[in-house]
């Protein structure tokens, strides 16, 4: 009896096993820039990334479509240009604006696919719409966990530039407890759980993982601030001078001086501690990110799902930090536009980098070529596939990004900025080989002028296409943020009236 017992275990196991189906494993950091260790970062401590880059193929010139976490999520979940989903702002629920549109996971649904949903992939209010679905799109998912941990108990504890402000304002803390305490630990603690009930039913999944790091606030377990210096951290003031922004048209200048929420306090040379500081938390957050990716990731081996499971590893957008005096996103530079992307795909080579520029909108007809699904007819991104089966080819000439009234086109080798219909505000050019920073503007440079005639071209077309309407798209519909009520933080009490009556002590 026990020897039958053990041939049926091994039996259930060889089927899960010889399902030749390819799964997906979809991981996306919440305002990552492409500060990591496989990035050639010198400081930042990232081996868990690392690693899946070494499994996988690394994109080094990888851009999102719209340098804000909302609409750069409708687009990659959709393979659309923000023109075409018509999401600008956050806060805009997907079906109020292409209400027919069919998503990636809702695709795999399609398909027999089990779509599931943990964290932050749609735009969420990090940290207030913590442990809601807040706009979420419930026809993506078949099923779906919204994580709340110690960083929303404790979050009058966080340091901030203005008083009970988190989600737009830079603020930190180093955290007393566990990892696995904390939102982003209970992330990963979530999918493990998923994993081990795929590797026995054998079901075919969609899993996306969405953490809520190192978006503000910059909350991480204290051992992680332990592994970095602050008084290694630099600073950079080279694009806080009239002088430099002269050399840019006015949209450029505005976009990273934009409020006062940061760029006020942190500019100023009095503050340069308070900025690394700062700088400190970031990526002392991005660590304890990607030990969580790393939970995930060996849960993956060990359930040996990984030998038929895509695993995508991505961010919405990038984030200064003091880069042009800026911090944060919603700009058209580098930093902004420029997000990690890592494939790790079953059977293929592997520990391979590109500069081929792509976008986040490839993501989604790249999933359905690798696993064999029709792409619906709306997808305008472009298959990855050939680049991943050869680092040296490409799929497109430039990577398209937009910010405002202004679009921006990356190629190999240069970036061109156009701002206004027309390019009457202003263009700027940067020159990659010679000028990683994009610090000078080469736009006016008779040298150039080549290069720019070309290039205009290039970007617009590239918006032409952007702006027409996807075959089978179906209604399209402007935005319309939904209204929003103020945020809570637990521990403080309000009267009948809305207002405040007590804060709660960082110290209690």
């Amino acid at each position: 009896m026990l020897i039958v017992v053990l041939s049926l275990g091994c039996v259930k196991k060889n089927e899960t096993q010889g399902n030749k189906k390819l799964n997906v494993l979809f991981l996306i950091a919440d305002d990552l820039n492409c500060d990591l260790g496989s990035y050639n970062h010198p400081q930042v401590i990232s081996p868990s990334i690392d690693k899946l880059a070494s499994n996988g193929v690394l994109f080094e010139n990888a851009h999102n479509q719209y340098p804000l976490c909302g609409p750069s999520r409708a687009s990659f979940m959709t393979g659309m240009y923000s023109d075409q989903t018509k999401i600008t702002q956050n806060n805009v629920l997907l079906r109020t604006t292409v209400p027919d549109v069919v998503t990636i996971g809702q695709r795999f649904r399609q398909q027999g696919y089990r779509s599931v949903r943990i964290g932050k992939i749609y735009h969420y209010d990090n940290p207030s719409s913590i442990g809601t679905s807040s706009a979420d799109d419930i026809y993506t998912w078949d099923y779906t966990i919204n994580p709340w941990g110690r960083d929303k108990e404790e979050e009058y504890k966080i340091n901030t530039l203005r008083e009970r402000h988190y989600g737009g304002t830079l603020s930190w803390l180093a955290a007393d407890g566990t990892d696995e305490e904390q939102t982003d630990g209970i992330v990963a603690t979530e999918a493990i759980e998923q994993l081990d009930k795929f590797s026995k039913s054998g079901q075919n999944f969609f899993l996306a993982v969405g953490m809520y790091r190192p978006h503000v606030p910059f909350v991480a377990p204290k051992k992680y601030y332990d592994m970095y210096d602050m008084d290694n951290m630099e600073i950079l003031y080279n694009g806080s001078t009239e002088e430099y922004l002269s050399t840019l048209p006015d949209p450029a200048a505005k976009s990273i001086r934009w409020g006062n929420r940061n760029q006020g306090l942190l500019n100023l040379k009095s503050n340069n501690d308070l900025a690394k500081e700062i700088k400190e938390a970031y990526f002392a957050t991005t660590t304890f990110m990607d030990a969580q990716i790393g939970r995930i990731l060996k849960k993956l081996k060990q359930t040996g799902l990984d030998k038929n499971t895509v695993v995508v590893f991505t961010s919405d957008h990038g984030y200064h930090l003091s880069e042009h005096g800026h911090w944060q996103k919603q700009t058209l530079f580098e930093n902004s536009t420029r997000i990690p992307l890592i494939f790790s795909v079953p059977g293929l080579k592997s520990g391979l980098r590109t500069n081929s520029p792509v976008e986040m909108i490839d993501i989604y007809p790249t999933l359905m070529e690798l696993t064999g699904i029709e792409t619906p007819d709306h997808v305008v991104g472009k298959s990855l596939t050939p680049i991943l089966k050869n680092v040296g080819s490409s799929v497109r000439k430039s990577a398209l990004t937009r910010w405002k009234n202004g679009y921006s086109i990356k190629t190999d080798r240069y970036r061109l900025t156009k701002w206004g219909e027309d390019g009457e505000l202003g263009y700027e050019l940067y020159d990659h080989q010679n000028d990683k920073e994009e610090m000078v503007n080469q736009s006016k440079n008779p040298n150039y002028l080549k290069v720019l005639d070309s290039l205009k071209l290039e970007i617009d077309l590239r918006i032409k296409g952007a702006n027409a309407i996807p075959k089978g798209i179906g209604r399209q519909l402007e935005q319309e943020s939904y209204k929003k009520a103020p945020n809570i933080t637990p521990g403080d009490l309000y009267d009948k009236n809305g207002k405040r009556t007590y804060f709660k002590p960082a110290d209690e």
